[in-house]
């Protein structure tokens, strides 16, 4: 079972995995309300190097890119789902518009993103050339989306 870490506990644990020989593999996403796409990602992540380290987008941040309604989960229950997950070795909750602060900290060996992404639209792409990464773009086709099991939700409900 992964961790939830604090930024410098993450960066310490980092540091050690690659004294270790380890290879560091990063992702990030919302995972507000887990489903089978979520899975298959951070899946998809692990099989890219020895090490996943997940970054979930803090309550604020969800909220300004979903709306007012959302999160439906607050971030430290969806930071302990995702950790629960077998793939996932550390989770880390993050506050910026981006993940580049985290990128230039932890220097991944690789970043990876969804199938929503091609290599060249990927926002932090320049900060991982920058330090020599790789980007990936993982996971099975984007035919899942909370924003869509919440609708149906809503549909059924009424």
């Amino acid at each position: 079972m992964g961790e939830v870490l604090s930024r410098a506990t993450l960066a310490e644990r980092v540091t050690q995995d690659r004294r270790d020989g380890l290879t560091i593999a990063f992702a990030n996403g919302g995972f507000d309300l887990l489903h089978v796409g979520h899975v298959r990602y951070l899946e998809a992540a692990r099989r890219e190097a020895d090490r996943l380290v997940v970054a979930i987008n803090d309550d604020q941040s969800i909220q300004g890119l979903k709306g007012p309604s959302r999160p439906v989960l607050p971030e430290a229950d969806r930071a302990e789902l995702v950790a629960a997950l077998r793939a996932v070795d550390y989770v880390v909750i993050f506050s910026e518009p981006t993940v580049t602060p985290l990128l230039e900290l932890l220097r991944p060996d690789v970043h990876c993103k969804g199938t929503d992404y091609t290599v060249e639209t990927v926002p932090e792409r320049e900060t991982v050339r920058a330090y020599g990464g790789r980007i990936a773009i993982v996971g099975d086709p984007k035919d899942h989306s909370t924003s869509d099991l919440l609708t149906r939700l809503r549909r059924e409900g009424d």
